[in-house]
């Protein structure tokens, strides 16, 4: 089957992995590309074509290896690929990539709810050290002066954003946004539908009429055209004997060629939007965690989770030479910071509020004033060193009473425990403020 290849695709991956096959005179080559893009649209798929294309070794590494019960694994594992990749180079003497899938997946913290452990960063410093020294990447315990070939990284996610800033910087990764026009979406349909003998006039109806969906459903849409004759083929067998039907037999059971007419398709991409719309409307788990909110759930009213993290306000950058590292991608205002070391409260009293310092309830009421969230988290002086902040409530109250209640509820059960306040804002579901209320008794 011929597939389509975008040539927007071909040519950034062409161009990337050349360039880091030559040596340029004085040019900083980024030994990393991250492809990212809304999730369906074919990055994997078209990277594959890109390197059948060129004739290239592919050694891959899924997002799913990137955590372990065992610390250091993963960045081992990075470092062995590698060195496998640029061992494939070597022997077969001919180009070769390391690609990495869904690398914001494995590596990425998308809210408060994400573990940041200590194989996440291993991986992000790991990444980020062969980023800077590609021909001599070492394994754990043994050393290697011989220098390796330079292998190019491909990347691909949905939402770079999410991974650790300084890895992700200019110099570092070479980032392409892949978002197929009308003229790829066409060729690419084209692409799927070329066995079954649409004509252009069809495909081009087919996506146009469905111009917001992700290539993926035009797939979908294909397989879900034999459904008819699987049905008819589990009746006619009868439900109890599928199994030994379809499983180790040596005639196969074999399907006519189903009927692929523009109206047809269009008919069963009409009913896969019906079922994207029920899901999108049923939110069955907003019911679930509204009841949770109150006891520490980190969902926004209105269903959706809020990225708590911002990698680059996180942790330095271990290969900046003052250890600040890069700015970060959403900078959030400053703020006075307010230290709190909290007294029991009087017995039986009646506005919990009330015990909160005039600072901090002000700052209270000065956030929900600008429309934003609010939402703590707390940590011990241990994992305060750590910047290992757990998650507390997310205060969806908009009325400063009920808010400043919940605040000082949450002072009060870790009276030992560092807390700060953050600010997030609804839309863009960011963090605008962070601030630390409370710090432990000395």
């Amino acid at each position: 089957m011929a597939y389509y290849l975008s040539p927007r695709f071909l040519e950034k991956l062409a161009v990337h992995i050349t360039k880091n096959y030559l040596k340029l005179p004085q040019v900083k080559i980024p030994l990393l590309l991250g492809v990212h893009g809304r999730k369906g649209e074919g990055k994997t798929f078209q990277c594959e074509l890109v390197y059948e294309r060129m004739g290239i070794e592919v050694v891959h590494i899924s997002g799913g290896e990137l955590e372990s019960p065992d610390a250091g694994d993963p960045a081992r594992l990075i470092r062995l690929r590698y060195r496998e990749a640029a061992e494939l180079v070597r022997v077969r003497g001919k180009m070769a990539v390391l690609m990495i899938n869904d690398i914001d997946a494995g590596a990425g913290r998308f809210d408060a709810l994400t573990q940041y452990t200590v194989n996440t960063q291993l991986v992000n410093n790991t990444l980020m050290n062969i980023a800077d020294n590609p021909t001599n990447v070492q394994l754990p315990g043994s050393y290697d002066e011989n220098e390796i070939q330079r292998v190019p990284i491909i990347m691909t996610g949905n939402d770079l954003s999410t991974l650790y800033a300084p890895l992700i910087r200019d110099g570092r990764m070479d980032k392409f946004y892949w978002q197929p026009d009308r003229d790829d979406r066409i060729g690419i349909v084209g692409g799927i539908f070329k066995p079954d003998g649409l004509s252009s006039q069809d495909i081009t109806l087919l996506v146009d009429t469905f111009p917001t969906q992700a290539i993926d459903f035009f797939g979908a849409v294909r397989a879900q055209i034999y459904n008819e004759q699987i049905r008819d083929f589990i009746y006619s067998v009868g439900l109890e004997n599928v199994s030994r039907s379809v499983v180790n037999t040596t005639t196969p059971p074999s399907f006519r060629k189903p009927d692929f007419s523009i109206s047809h398709l269009l008919e069963v991409g009409d009913r896969l939007v019906r079922e994207q719309r029920r899901v999108d409307d049923m939110r069955l788990a907003n019911e679930y965690n509204r009841v949770l909110q109150s006891g520490g759930a980190s969902s926004a009213p209105d269903g959706s989770f809020y990225r708590a993290y911002d990698p680059a306000a996180a942790a330095p950058d271990p290969a900046s030479p003052s250890g600040n590292g890069d700015s970060p991608q959403c900078p959030m205002p400053t703020a006075r910071e307010t230290t709190y070391s909290p007294s029991p409260p009087p017995p039986h009293s009646p506005t919990p509020h009330s015990s909160l310092p005039p600072e901090v309830r002000d700052q209270v009421n000065h956030i929900l004033a600008q429309g934003y969230r609010l939402a703590l988290e707390h940590v011990n002086q241990r994992r305060f060193q750590t910047n290992a902040w757990q998650s507390g409530p997310t205060i969806s109250a908009q009325d400063a009473a009920t808010a400043s209640a919940v605040v000082a509820r949450c002072l009060s059960d870790h009276a030992q425990d560092y807390v700060r306040l953050i600010g997030i804002d609804p839309k863009t579901k960011q963090r605008v403020m962070e601030q630390i209320i409370q710090r432990p008794q000395r």
